[in-house]
């Protein structure tokens, strides 16, 4: 049930920027926002604007990375909510490829909700820290891939 609120809350716009002023403001003040997202995927778009601005004109990779964490974080904290004991999660580890400009709207899309879930659930089941992989890739507004960072989470039951 915890899952179903948290999502409502990420897709209403009020709630989602409270969210973001509590609990991440560089995501509120880059212009950060989730179109989509359910259990399996989520969807963030960052836009090249004023504030994420790097001197090549271009959105500064720093917001991209922002933007993909996100992606995948909601849908790790998610596949934290409803279970029997807490679980602590940490990025771990991130890598990215980037191959071409954002110059516009970028979307990045982490469909691996499900694998998340199944990493949580083995992180309880075995008491011990379990590490996954989340792949976002990043796509301008025709469709092609800017970037695509790998983010390794780090899930862990707590007694």
């Amino acid at each position: 049930m915890k899952a179903v609120t948290f999502f409502k809350i990420l897709k209403h716009p009020v709630k989602f920027r409270m969210f973001l002023l509590s609990k991440l403001p560089l995501a509120l003040i880059a212009g950060l926002r989730i179109r989509e997202i359910d259990p399996q995927k989520c969807v963030v778009s960052v836009p090249y604007g004023w504030m994420n601005k790097n001197p090549f004109r271009s959105t500064y990779f720093a917001a991209l990375a922002m933007a993909a964490e996100l992606s995948t974080g909601v849908l790790a904290m998610a596949a934290t909510l409803d279970r029997p004991v807490k679980v602590a999660l940490l990025v771990v580890k991130l890598e990215s490829e980037y191959f071409k400009k954002a110059t516009g709207i970028t979307l990045f899309t982490c469909a691996d909700g499900e694998a998340l879930t199944h990493t949580v659930q083995q992180a309880i089941d075995e008491n011990q820290p379990q590490q996954f992989t989340a792949t976002s890739t990043g796509v301008n507004e025709q469709g092609v891939p800017v970037a695509v960072f790998r983010i390794t989470w780090s899930f862990k039951a707590r007694s």
